[in-house]
C-alpha cells in the first residue's frame, strides 16, 4: 500500500481537490481523481519529501474549526471596510511576531492560514530567529494580533506537527 500511496495526505488532498474542481461527482470525475491521486505521489518521489506526521488529529480537526470561522468573520469584517466608507479610519500596518515553531509543515500551514484569511498576508519569515512579517489590513492593537497568531494558531500547530 505504501508503494502505490507513499504520501497518502498528499493523495486525499488531492483527490479532494479534484473533486471539488470538477463540474460533476460521476463515475469518470471519481475516475480521474483517484488517478491524479495515485499518480501525483509518485511524480513526488524524487524530491525525497518527508512525510507529514499528525501528532493530533483532535487538534487538527480543532484547527479547522476555528480557521474556517476565522476566514467567514474576517470576509465579513474587510467587506465592511471597503463598503462602508470606513477606509479612511483604516490603519493598516505591518507587525512582527515571534514565532516558536520550528516544523517547516507548521510553518508552511501557518502562512497558508494567514495568507488564506482576508486582512492579512505572510510577508516574510526569518528562520534565524524566528520572526514573521505580517501585514494586517486593519491595524488597532499590534499585541493583539500577535496573541491571536500564537494562542489560535501557533499552539494547535506545535500540538498537530511537533
Amino acid at each position: 500500500m505504501r508503494r502505490l500511496l507513499p504520501h497518502p495526505l498528499l493523495s486525499l488532498g488531492v483527490f479532494v481537490a479534484s473533486i471539488l474542481m470538477s463540474a460533476s461527482t460521476g463515475p469518470p470525475a471519481l475516475a480521474l481523481a483517484a488517478l491524479a491521486a495515485v499518480v501525483a505521489p509518485q511524480l513526488m518521489r524524487p524530491f525525497r519529501i518527508d512525510p507529514v506526521r499528525i501528532r493530533s488529529p483532535r487538534a487538527l480537526v480543532q484547527l479547522t474549526v476555528i480557521v474556517l470561522t476565522d476566514i467567514l468573520r474576517s470576509n465579513w469584517a474587510v467587506g465592511q471596510i471597503l463598503l462602508s466608507g470606513r477606509r479612511r479610519e483604516r490603519v493598516s500596518g505591518f507587525i512582527h511576531v515571534p514565532l516558536d515553531l520550528k516544523d517547516r509543515h507548521a510553518l508552511a500551514v501557518l502562512a497558508i492560514i494567514v495568507t488564506s484569511t482576508p486582512g492579512t498576508l505572510w510577508v516574510e519569515y526569518e528562520r534565524a530567529n524566528g520572526r514573521l512579517l505580517l501585514h494586517v489590513l486593519d491595524l488597532v492593537d499590534e499585541e493583539t494580533w500577535i496573541r491571536l497568531i500564537k494562542d489560535r494558531y501557533e499552539r494547535l500547530l506545535k500540538e498537530i506537527f511537533e
